[in-house]
């Protein structure tokens, strides 16, 4: 009966004795009892009685809340990885309106002057939160912007880190964004804690962008300047979820097939300089069905990894989830096609009490659509972030972490570091 009203089961997964979180009001909460506080519960349409169905639904047409972004772009210092990327910052709708659109960018996109944003640097300290998009999308995005849509009211800041070539976005190298590629995220983010010293920065990720937040996190560790991080879907494992895909007729031609479709498109607008790298040959690219083919014959050669497996298993994060050293809420549907529960590293979540792992028995791929056609992720995490911004004194140093930390190492060797890639890589 609850599920034919549309209730949806939340299940919590944490450390036994998870990090205490500091309150404005002096009272005490852990990060556990925080996220069940401020997670609401899961109400989704039983229209929409499955994953797949859920998923789906994401392919009918949605205009969603309308943002507006300026769009700088920044070029990587990186000595192996060097190149563009862009960084759309949200601004307000009378500022979007009054600039002249202009047809190379997404909707309700501009560009910066070089006035304007030289002149963004402030003291203030508005809460900001950074957030990172799915596989080939963008700023654009309709679940993304089911985000920003509530919190820029109340006075939020908010940018999105453009994954290369995505959101019409230009490259100026022969790379694309790949699932572990982290330095775009970590250069803008010491941006923003240099042009804004005094705001709490928060960062979101979703699907693909989740994986890298959760790499990006992970390999900060206890130098991480956020205050908090969300993961929602997230395939965690990317080989076994690469497997799971590929072994049922809707997972293979449906899913694998349509991100298969979207990374063509990609490389069709990018494919004069992706066909640079002499590893990458036009007539492999074009016979690509699937993702994982794409993988196979782009990304891989790409970024020096020998196979798609070799890449999926360098790229993963459920490993980088013992690593993390911030408040960090994970957010995963178990009926999940694509982001599938094999890969959820549960038992990782249950070794680190700076983590807590929400999941939900219904709700699909960045979907959980309710009634009315919003989506109860999105409220979730508003609801998450809004709570951690007014209730917890995050300029605070967290309580109990020196014992934490000591709790997680209890002799020095062996060490498992999860910071560490195959792919070696120097610094910058």
């Amino acid at each position: 009966m609850a599920f034919l009203l549309g209730y949806g089961k939340t299940s919590y997964t944490h450390h036994p004795d998870p990090i205490s979180l500091p309150t404005k009001s002096g009272s005490k909460t852990t990060l556990t009892d925080f996220a069940a506080s401020a997670i609401p519960p899961c109400h989704l349409n039983p229209l929409l009685f499955n994953g797949h169905l859920q998923t789906m639904r994401t392919a009918l047409k949605d205009a969603g809340p309308p943002i507006y972004y300026k769009r700088q772009i920044f070029k990587s210092p990186h000595s192996v990885y060097p190149g563009e990327f862009a960084v759309d910052f949200v601004v307000s709708r009378e500022v979007g309106q009054e600039a002249k659109e202009d047809p190379t960018l997404p909707e309700r996109t501009t560009f910066y002057t070089e006035d304007e944003f030289t002149s963004l640097a402030s003291d203030d300290e508005v809460p900001m939160l950074v957030s990172l998009h799915g596989l080939s999308g963008g700023s654009h995005e309709v679940y993304l912007r089911e985000v920003l849509a509530p919190l820029v009211p109340q006075g939020w800041a908010a940018c999105v880190v453009n994954g290369r070539g995505c959101a019409l976005s230009k490259i100026t190298s022969p790379h694309l964004f790949n699932a572990r590629s982290t330095w775009d995220v970590r250069q803008t983010i010491r941006y923003l804690r240099e042009t804004f010293p005094n705001r709490p920065l928060y960062a979101v990720g979703y699907s693909l962008g989740a994986n890298i937040l959760s790499n990006y996190v992970g390999e900060e560790g206890e130098e991480c300047v956020l205050k908090a991080a969300i993961a929602c879907s997230n395939p965690w494992n990317l080989e076994v979820c690469a497997k799971a895909l590929q072994r049922t007729y809707l997972g293979l031609e449906v899913y694998s097939r349509a991100m298969g479709g979207n990374l063509q498109k990609l490389y069709e607008q990018h494919k004069d300089m992706i066909v640079q790298n002499p590893a990458i040959t036009d007539e492999k690219v074009r016979a690509c069905k699937y993702i994982g083919d794409f993988d196979r014959v782009v990304q891989a050669p790409t970024w020096g990894y020998p196979t798609e497996g070799a890449y999926y298993r360098d790229a993963q994060s459920a490993d980088a989830v013992v690593a993390i050293k911030i408040p960090f809420l994970a957010i995963n549907a178990t009926d999940d096609p694509i982001s599938h529960v094999e890969g959820i590293p549960f038992a990782e979540f249950r070794q680190n009490p700076y983590t807590v792992l929400c999941t939900t028995n219904w709700g699909g791929h960045l979907s959980w659509f309710q009634l009315g056609g919003k989506r109860w992720f999105a409220t979730a995490i508003v609801s998450f972030l809004t709570k951690m911004h007014d209730e917890i004194d995050v300029s605070a140093p967290l309580p109990g972490k020196k014992e934490a930390d000591a709790k997680m190492v209890e002799k020095k060797y062996p060490i498992f570091d999860p910071k560490n890639r195959r792919l070696i890589l120097p610094g910058a």
